[in-house]
């Protein structure tokens, strides 16, 4: 359920010009020659991401920002919407996928951050979610979330107690190892790899309800690419995890341990400020409670340079063996 790198120039020269005189004396007045144009060195994506920001309607110069040693500190640059928005999880991608972008709107040379709330309004539960985010030279990005969901009357239903709320906090890492999200080939997407560690703080629940563990670690590769030509980002994740949903009711069951699962996203620009795409997140059924893949339809909206606003409709299949569970995805991230 986002996204958020250069110049050109030429020279030239002239030619000798040669005219008879009277008396069969010719004399030569030749011009100067320029020297020959030098190659020019490749244009770095910084520089490059400098030149177009103006035309994606920012400049890249107009973000207030300190500087430490040579270190610039939350002076933005990136293109709008190219840093994404926060995952449930805290991570930057999409509402429900990760995605291989960096939070924070620095370029390489320096550190970034923002913060992010979200909430999401189910049929029977409801979910709360805020977190902060560093990103670090545009390469490395280390996160933490903190997750409430409220089980709402099918916590009677479940014996557990009405308006029993889940707590679940998530510390996140995430390294670009190649690849550039907007610049380069095509067919050379960013490609990142990370990690996000869960932890329940419901620890003697979820192994009653038969988790083998209140906390675990999820590892994930990602490969994402804007072709700015057809406006169309697209992404793909491979997520190694044990969570029973995201990790709120723990980690894996007796027997239950690893799996390989998928999370892709597919997102059209309207304009260089609102995307509208989709969303889908495979998800491993350790404790055979109907545990469903969830999807979305997204919607987002920078309103400002640091202020992007998205909107969802998800359907989440069935939650702790409740099914029909739809709704509403609200998220507010602030970047620097």
């Amino acid at each position: 359920m986002a996204p958020c790198l250069a110049a050109l120039c030429s020279l030239a020269g002239h030619a000798a010009s040669a005219e008879p005189q009277i008396a069969y004396e010719p004399v030569i007045d030749a011009a100067p020659v320029a020297p020959p144009a030098q190659p020019r060195e490749p244009v770095a994506p910084a520089a490059m991401a400098r030149a177009l920001a103006p035309l994606a309607g920012e400049s890249a110069l107009g973000d207030a920002g300190l500087r430490l040693g040579r270190v610039e500190l939350f002076k933005g640059g990136k293109l709008l919407l190219t840093n994404g928005v926060a995952t449930a999880e805290g991570s930057s991608g999409g509402g429900l996928a990760r995605w291989a972008t960096i939070g924070g709107r620095q370029m390489p040379g320096g550190i970034g951050a923002s913060l992010h709330a979200s909430a999401i309004e189910l049929a029977d539960y409801g979910w709360r979610s805020y977190g902060v985010l560093v990103g670090v030279g545009d390469r490395l990005e280390l996160s933490y979330a903190r997750a409430d969901f409220d089980t709402r009357k099918v916590g009677a239903l479940l014996g557990i107690g009405e308006g029993y709320a889940f707590n679940l906090d998530t510390f996140g890492a995430k390294l670009r190892l190649a690849g550039d999200l907007v610049y380069g080939a095509a067919a050379m997407p960013q490609i990142a790899i990370g990690i996000e560690h869960k932890r329940s703080r419901d620890g003697g629940l979820v192994r009653a309800l038969g988790a083998a563990a209140a906390s675990g670690t999820d590892v994930t590769l990602s490969a994402t690419k804007l072709l700015l030509g057809h406006s169309l980002l697209a992404n793909a994740t491979l997520r190694y995890t044990k969570a029973n949903e995201l990790g709120l009711l723990g980690f894996g069951a007796a027997g239950a341990g690893h799996e390989l699962h998928f999370e892709g996203s597919l997102a059209y620009q309207l304009s260089r400020r609102a995307v509208v795409g989709a969303e889908y997140r495979s998800k491993p059924d350790n404790l055979g409670l109907g545990e469903d893949d969830w999807i979305d339809l997204f919607a987002a909206y920078a309103l400002t340079r640091h202020l992007t606003v998205t909107a969802a409709y998800v359907d989440l299949g069935a939650i702790a063996t409740i099914p029909g569970q739809r709704g509403g995805f609200l998220s507010a991230q602030v970047a620097f």
